[in-house]
């Protein structure tokens, strides 16, 4: 019987061979493949896959952490669950997110298009480029996700079917739980603190209001099972070109509060906004469009989630519960996105520490050299108002509001 195995270039190719339909799909011989080894993240291997007559991308489940290979092994069953969400959003997505063209259950090893020319947002936001269409694609993947996952349009029986499948991922939602609920305010062996930023990590560790703030974020990210999650909707995980946004590695998919996803993509338009005055240039313009994203997301995501949800007639909402037209639906619906977006600045903060003082760090703060120790606490002074007061965000107009001030703050945090 087949064994599970990491392929290799030579063992892309060989497994390949064996698939006729997507040898159709890159035609010719296997000599003319050419397949590129282009992963630069830590969990799996990426394959990109170029023939004569087409292209596709290849990516497989490693058992272990790429960067502490013998220290971390970790489930290769992730890959199954990257399959099962793409199929279950992809009625509601659309092209939104790559075709899944095959899944091999013994090599944990997907096929998808090949997205070409897009690149990945993370990398161009570091570029200083900016594309007008993703803040609102994003948006709309959100809530089409967020509302036809959840009770408000799905019956409960789909729902029981998503809660007997997902919550088995639990290789990648113990990563989450680690990284982002608890290791950044504790002593971890995986946090990565730069030394002039100690002085903040200690005060995460000691301030316990913000342990207890985090707690409460940590226990709706357990027990707050409103829909499907992506479950690491960050820029690295969107590849837009001016015209096409497509979402990608849903390997962290789970059902949770949907919050999380909506304050996970506005954490990485945040980290781009602190970072981009340390760039050579002047910032003033991209950021301009940064805080435009900010606004747009929050508010395309907030109006469509109402839209889609009002003709909704899934058990927890129905529509034949109340009388036509009835206000008090409505109201409901509206309390519903509110305590989502509530959610979401929370989940926004801790997105903002675990990417400053944990293990996953980004490359919009690394790339800024001796720079990045001062932006990145500028970006923690922000997140400690977001998990303090969490209510003096209620608007994206607020939450823009507050980011000039918090670029005064210090390397020291006292006082901040």
């Amino acid at each position: 019987m087949p064994e599970y195995q990491v392929l290799d270039e030579a063992g892309v190719r060989a497994w390949l061979l064996g698939l006729p339909l997507l040898v159709n799909r890159l035609g010719g011989a296997p000599s003319d493949w050419r397949i590129r080894d282009v992963a630069d993240g830590n969990l799996n291997s990426v394959f990109l896959i170029d023939g004569p007559s087409g292209a596709l991308c290849v990516k497989q489940s490693l058992p272990y952490v790429r960067v502490a290979k013998d220290d971390w092994p970790l489930d290769v069953e992730r890959a199954a669950f990257e399959a099962a969400y793409i199929g279950r959003v992809a009625p509601f997505v659309g092209a939104l997110a790559p075709k899944l063209l095959h899944f091999d259950a013994t090599l944990r090893a997907l096929a998808m298009e090949k997205l070409a020319p897009h690149v990945i947002l993370r990398g161009a936001f570091v570029a200083g480029r900016h594309f007008p269409r993703v803040a609102a694609d994003i948006a709309e993947y959100v809530a089409q996700t967020a509302v036809y996952t959840s009770d408000l349009a799905a019956p409960f029986e789909a729902r029981a079917g998503d809660l007997a499948i997902f919550p088995r991922n639990v290789a990648l939602q113990r990563i989450t739980v680690d990284l982002v609920f608890i290791d950044p305010y504790a002593t971890s062996p995986r946090n990565r603190i730069l030394p002039a930023l100690e002085p903040w990590a200690a005060r995460l560790r000691q301030d316990s209001a913000i342990k207890s703030a985090v707690a409460q974020l940590r226990w709706a990210y357990l027990t707050k099972a409103q829909s499907l999650l992506h479950g690491d909707l960050h820029s690295g995980s969107v590849m837009a070109t001016a015209a096409d946004t497509r979402i990608i590695d849903g390997e962290f998919a789970g059902v949770g509060p949907t919050g999380f996803d909506v304050g996970n993509f506005l954490a990485h338009l945040v980290i781009a906004w602190f970072a981009a005055p340390f760039r050579p240039g002047d910032a003033s313009d991209f950021r301009a469009r940064l805080e435009g994203d900010v606004v747009g997301f929050w508010s395309d995501f907030r109006r469509r989630f109402l839209e889609l949800s009002l003709p909704a007639d899934g058990d927890g909402l129905p529509q034949r519960h109340f009388a036509t037209g009835d206000s008090d639906r409505v109201r409901l619906l509206e309390l519903y996105v509110d305590d989502v977006l509530r959610d979401a600045m929370g989940f926004l903060g801790v997105e903002l520490v675990r990417r400053i003082v944990g293990f996953a760090q980004v490359q919009d703060f690394l790339s800024l050299g001796d720079s990045q120790a001062l932006a990145k606490a500028r970006a923690l002074s922000l997140a400690r108002a977001l998990l303090l007061e969490p209510d003096a965000f209620r608007t994206p107009e607020s939450l823009i509001a507050a980011l000039p001030g918090h670029e005064r703050a210090r390397l020291d945090p006292h006082g901040a």
